[in-house]
């Protein structure tokens, strides 16, 4: 089955709801603040938490802004990487999946350890992912907004 259609059917996976502007920078202020932690942060385990709950509050944020909810964070990125292609390239995409894998590796296992070039590469660049969401959220337009929205419907056919 496609992942987006299973998401739109689970509960808590992908829902509409009204775009909604201020939840979309009320998302932005808690990746900000998740940054901050991430920044302040001794510990390896805590840094990786709060460089992935920056990225996906940024991200989040975004769908926010569209007017789609979902509690499924595998959900999330898969509506990104289906239908936020004008805004991320597929690396920007792996990028996300390595920071959830990175995430879920330190949170919920003590025997796996996250490798050093990904915990790099996550603290590098979860910054700039603030930023550019910030930025999407900004200049995205009621058009398409409509057009996602548009295309996410036709997948519950």
């Amino acid at each position: 089955m496609d992942k987006i259609v299973w998401c739109l059917r689970k509960e808590h996976g992908l829902s509409f709801v009204e775009p909604n502007q201020n939840l979309a920078d009320a998302y932005l202020v808690k990746a900000g603040e998740a940054l901050a932690s991430m920044r302040i942060n001794k510990v390896r385990d805590w840094k990786i938490s709060t460089a992935y709950y920056t990225v996906y509050f940024s991200l989040y944020a975004i769908l926010m802004k569209i007017g789609i909810k979902c509690e499924i964070h595998s959900c999330t990125f898969e509506f990104a990487r289906r239908f936020l292609t004008d805004y991320f390239t597929g690396d920007e995409f792996s990028f996300f999946e390595d920071a959830l894998e990175a995430r879920i590796n330190a949170q919920y296992y003590v025997d796996r350890k996250v490798p050093d070039e990904q915990y790099e590469r996550l603290l590098e660049r979860t910054p700039e992912m603030l930023v550019k969401c910030r930025g999407i959220v900004q200049q995205i337009n009621e058009k398409k907004i409509n057009e996602i929205r548009a295309g996410l419907k036709a997948r519950l056919k």
